[in-house]
C-alpha cells in the first residue's frame, strides 16, 4: 500500500472506517493511552482540534496497550475516560498494536514513511505523533515527549 488512504480502522464504537473518508484533511495520528505520563497531552490535542477542525485538521486517537500496559481498559472505558477527563471530541479508534508481528498495517506504513531518532522504525512509547498533509503525505514524526502545541505552526502551515 502506497497511500494512507488505502487503510481502514475500526472506530472506538466498532465501525469500520476508511481513511479515504479523510482525504483532503490534515491528520495528526497519535497512539494514546489513559495511564501514561503523557496522557495530559489529550488536553493539548483537544485544544488543537477545536482551534483548527474547521480549517480541516483531524486528530486520530489510536489507543495502544503495548507500553507498560497503560491502556488496559475496554474501548468503552477508554472513550468514557477521554470524554470525562479531557472532553475529547476528535475521532477515537479501537485499540491497536503499533509494533510487532500483529501491528496495525497503518503503523507499518507510517513508520516506513517517517522513521524515528537515528532511523529507528519502532514506536518507542505512547503519544508518538505523525503529521499527514491533505495529500496523504506523512510530513513529520514527533516523539512522545514533544508537546502537541509546540508544533502548532507546522500544522498551520499545511492546513
Amino acid at each position: 500500500m502506497n497511500s494512507i488512504y488505502n487503510f481502514k480502522l475500526k472506530t472506538i464504537e466498532g465501525n469500520t472506517l476508511s481513511l479515504q473518508d479523510y482525504k483532503d484533511k490534515t491528520l495528526l495520528i497519535v497512539n494514546v493511552a489513559s495511564k501514561c505520563g503523557f496522557t495530559s497531552q489529550y488536553e493539548e490535542l483537544e485544544t488543537l482540534y477545536k482551534k483548527y477542525k474547521d480549517e480541516g485538521l483531524l486528530i486520530l486517537g489510536l489507543p495502544c496497550n503495548q507500553f507498560g500496559f497503560q491502556e488496559a481498559g475496554s474501548n468503552n472505558e477508554i472513550s468514557e475516560f477521554c470524554q470525562l477527563n479531557y472532553g475529547v471530541s476528535f475521532p477515537m479508534f479501537s485499540k491497536i498494536k503499533v509494533n510487532g508481528k500483529d501491528e496495525d498495517p497503518l503503523y507499518t506504513f507510517l513508520k516506513k514513511q517517517k522513521t524515528g531518532l537515528l532511523g529507528t522504525k519502532d514506536i518507542k512509547w505512547n503519544f508518538t505523533k505523525f503529521l499527514v498533509n491533505k495529500g496523504g503525505e506523512v510530513i513529520e514524526r514527533f516523539a512522545p515527549s514533544t508537546s502537541p502545541l509546540s508544533f502548532e505552526k507546522k500544522i498551520q502551515d499545511i492546513l
